[in-house]
Parts: structure tokens; sequence; C-alpha cells
């Protein structure tokens, strides 16, 4: 027998085949907050990679808003991926724009996620990160 939590994940994981928008982009959102991200981490990628940018904008969102390196580097690994123009643009609209980066204690978190995914086993995740800390050293000086 399923755990709710299991069953809720389940439903989720059959939202993001939905042909409704709305209805995949609550499914980025609950499979965000997932305890266990690894498990449905290809989900993930693919509705960052949705062709809908509404789906890519939720999740993303969601996923940064775990505030973790687990949410960070889904959304990093994504933007590496991203082939269309409006999908990589909405992605980093979501990193960009994240509201707890602009405080002191979320910009120092930041930063150390994307350091210590500098070093990420990902050739695309050490990229996106190294070039966001670009970025901000460059804002910075």
């Amino acid at each position: 027998m399923k755990s709710s939590g299991g069953q809720e994940q389940s439903i989720a994981i059959r939202d993001a085949d939905s042909p409704a928008w709305s209805v995949r982009a609550a499914a980025g959102r609950r499979l965000a907050i997932s305890a266990r991200v690894d498990e449905v981490a290809d989900v993930l990628h693919r509705l960052l990679l949705d062709q809908d940018t509404a789906v890519t904008q939720e999740t993303a969102v969601a996923l940064l808003a775990r505030k973790d390196i687990v949410g960070l580097r889904c959304v990093l690994l994504a933007r590496s991926y991203a082939a269309e123009i409006s999908t990589a643009e909405e992605i980093q609209a979501a990193l960009d724009c994240y509201p707890d980066w602009m405080t002191a204690e979320g910009a120092d978190r930041l930063i150390k996620q994307l350091q210590k995914l500098t070093s990420d086993d990902d050739p695309g995740v050490r990229d996106e990160a190294q070039r966001i800390l670009a970025s901000l050293l460059q804002r910075e000086e």
C-alpha cells in the first residue's frame, strides 16, 4: 500500500503529462517540494523545459523556493539544456528575479551554493554556476 505522500507524488507525475499547462505547472510546484527530488528529477527537468513558459516559470520558482542546493541545481541543469530562447529566458528570469536573493542572507546563501556547484559532476551545471558567479562578482565591482 502506498503512503499518502507516495500517492500524491504519483498523481503529480501523472499530471506532468497533462495537455493543460495549468495542470503541468501545478505538478511542477508539487514535485518541487518533494523530499526526494532525485526520484522525480527527470520529470522536473522535463517541466522546466516545457513548451509553455508558464510551466517553466512555475516549476523554476518552486524549486528555487526550496532555498537549497538541490533546487538550484535542477534549475541550473535545465538552463544549461534549454534550446528554446523563450525557455532559456524564462529560467534566467527566475534566477535573476528570485526575491530571496535580494536580501543579504539570501545572496550569501546563493553565492555559497553556486560556489559548491562550480565543482558539480555535470559540466552544464558547472558552467551555469560559474557564469552566474562571474556576473554577481562583476556587479559588486
